[in-house]
């Protein structure tokens, strides 16, 4: 589960990348764009968090 937690941040961030994907190769609406904007923002988050958490491990 650790191993799972280290990377949920670069995750996050792909699969924002994968609806940015899906928006521009056909299904265009303002709800994809936001969904996208928010697993970005949640990835890089999620990104810093975990590595903090993980440095004050060692």
């Amino acid at each position: 589960m650790n191993k799972f937690l280290r990377y949920l941040g670069i995750i996050l961030v792909l699969l924002g990348v994968l609806v940015l994907a899906l928006y521009y190769f056909g299904m265009q609406s303002n709800f994809m764009l936001g969904t996208a904007g928010f697993l970005f923002v949640a990835g890089i988050v999620a990104h810093i968090v975990t590595n903090k958490m993980f440095m004050e491990d060692k």
